[in-house]
């Protein structure tokens, strides 16, 4: 079984976080994005997850891919990477990684997390598209439907045809039709939206070709792709996960209320945390009253008080008071212009 994960795009929407890290290896709550996916996939598939391809962006060094490839080695699978040098579109991106498009995989988007439950049915499929319903599908992807059957698939329909969205996650039992399909488009020139081939498109090709489609559906879909955004999937998965700071971490009479995470090595001397905080690795927080808010790894927050913020990895933040959001290695005090 493979991954195909595209995440090639830059997270503009997240800046400054993604300046230096890709969006999808920002933490949450002690895991990248990426990682919480792999995991995900490990535990709900039938079979185990040998290979993961990331599609990658030009600009992305070795320390990205050395990342990955642990996130891979830990859940037993073999790290490929691919490059897309330049952006035409998802199925453009999916295409990248033509050299590996064998056998049984899933193609999942990077941008998105997602619960679902184990023990999924894949058999007498040829595609499994995971949906989620929405009130307005105008912003996604939607399968349309007659009866029980799939019919169509239409990228960001401009009226009402379904309120099933396709949330970027797609099983096929032969990744070779896949890129039958998307080298359609690209002989055709068949563009959709932004004038760009879609992922959508080539999976619609499939399905007028006859292929079996089944879809299947996730018990909750948290988007990660905006920093309002990134702050509430972190307060849903503080609440889902329940975790419990180590109260060896937690000193000065600091006072703790959960959900709240505390990453490895990270410590609460003094102040009031939470709720709905994750102080990352390394990150400390002194004398300060923070609710809401992300501080990422090896961040400093002393005498502060922070609601609706995020803190970049290594920086510094003193005697701020309201709602900031600071890249890594930034440094915010009181009196500074």
């Amino acid at each position: 079984m493979k991954l195909i994960i595209p995440m090639a795009g830059r997270g503009t929407r997240v800046r400054p976080h993604s300046h230096v890290t890709p969006k999808p290896l920002l933490p949450v709550c002690g895991k990248s994005m990426v990682e919480r996916i792999v995991s995900t996939f490990s535990v709900v598939l039938p079979r185990p997850i040998t290979e993961g391809v990331f599609v990658l962006g030009p600009d992305f060094g070795q320390e990205v891919r050395d990342e990955l490839s642990a996130v891979c080695h830990r859940y037993g699978a073999e790290a490929q990477f691919v490059v897309q040098d330049v952006a035409r579109g998802t199925a453009h991106a999916v295409a990248c990684a033509r050299e590996h498009m064998d056998g049984e995989g899933i193609v999942v988007f990077a941008d998105t997390l997602f619960f679902m439950e184990p023990d999924l049915d894949l058999e007498g499929a040829d595609v499994v598209a995971w949906v989620k319903h929405v009130d307005d599908p105008s912003r996604f992807g939607v399968a349309v439907r007659e009866g029980d059957r799939v019919v169509k698939l239409v990228e960001k329909p401009t009226e009402l045809i379904s309120t099933e969205a396709l949330i970027g996650i797609y099983w096929c039992r032969d990744l070779g039709l896949l890129h039958e399909a998307i080298q359609y488009l690209f002989d055709e020139r068949v563009t959709g939206h932004g004038d760009e081939y879609q992922l959508t498109d080539a999976f619609d090709r499939m399905l007028q070709e006859d292929r079996v489609f089944k879809t299947a559906t996730v018990s909750e879909w948290l988007d990660c792709g905006t920093i309002p955004a990134l702050l509430d999937t972190t307060k849903v998965i503080l609440r889902h996960e329940q975790h419990a700071p180590d109260a060896a971490r937690v000193s000065g009479n600091a006072v703790i209320h959960e959900p709240v995470f505390l990453g490895h090595g990270a410590t609460i001397s003094g102040g009031v945390v939470g709720p709905c905080v994750s102080v990352e690795a390394g990150a400390r927080v002194t004398n300060s009253h923070i609710s809401d808010s992300i501080v990422f790894g090896d961040a400093h927050v002393a005498e502060s008080r922070l609601t609706g913020s995020l803190v970049g990895r290594s920086a510094d933040v003193t005697g701020f008071e309201g709602t900031l959001n600071i890249g890594d290695d930034s440094s915010v005090a009181s009196g500074m212009p």
